[in-house]
């Protein structure tokens, strides 16, 4: 008997390990997957940073308790609950729950927790439409890229003249002279 409280307490601790880490928590309804379904859904999961803990809704209680960053999730706590929990890439996260739900339509999306707030289906579909980590990084990227170029081929088209008068203020900065301006 004793045994089972402690395996109870580990799950807790781990739950709340995992939650600490995370900064999206989705529940789903998993009941009619198979083991391999589930697992499936882990492997689709992982590259985003996200894992899916299958456990009791009361254990998952436990683990929220006194946690206003999780506290909302316990009003999605019935059934057969099982969590995604994402670290990294929420946007792929979502976007690699919904290819699997599409594969094997068994899901239901019961909803979710961000800093606190309780979300809805249409908002997780909403944060699964934004761009992803990477996709945000290639528009940065293209935008400085675009940026450098505008001021390279803008520091082509100075005058001459002006150029000159900059390198002669740089040449000067250099001999250690005072340049009042």
């Amino acid at each position: 008997m004793g045994r089972t409280i402690e395996n109870k307490k580990e799950i807790v601790a781990e739950l709340k390990e995992s939650l600490s880490k995370s900064q999206l928590a989705l529940v789903i309804d998993y009941q009619g997957l198979t083991v391999a379904e589930i697992t499936d859904l882990r492997r689709r999961l992982r590259p985003a940073g996200a894992t899916c803990k299958v456990t009791k809704n009361t254990l998952m209680g436990i683990a929220i308790q006194n946690d206003e960053k999780w506290q909302p999730l316990s009003e999605l706590l019935k059934g057969s609950s099982a969590f995604l929990l994402v670290q990294e890439d929420f946007s792929a996260a979502i976007k690699a729950y919904q290819d699997f739900q599409k594969a094997t339509k068994k899901t239901e999306l019961r909803g979710g927790v961000m800093e606190g707030r309780l979300l809805k289906e249409p908002d997780v579909k909403a944060l699964g439409d934004l761009p992803s980590k990477e996709q945000l990084m290639a528009q940065i990227a293209g935008a400085i890229n675009a940026l450098a170029t505008k001021v390279a081929v803008g520091i082509n088209e100075v005058p001459s003249s002006l150029a000159r008068a900059l390198q002669a203020y740089a040449d000067k900065e250099k001999g250690g002279e005072e340049v009042s301006g």
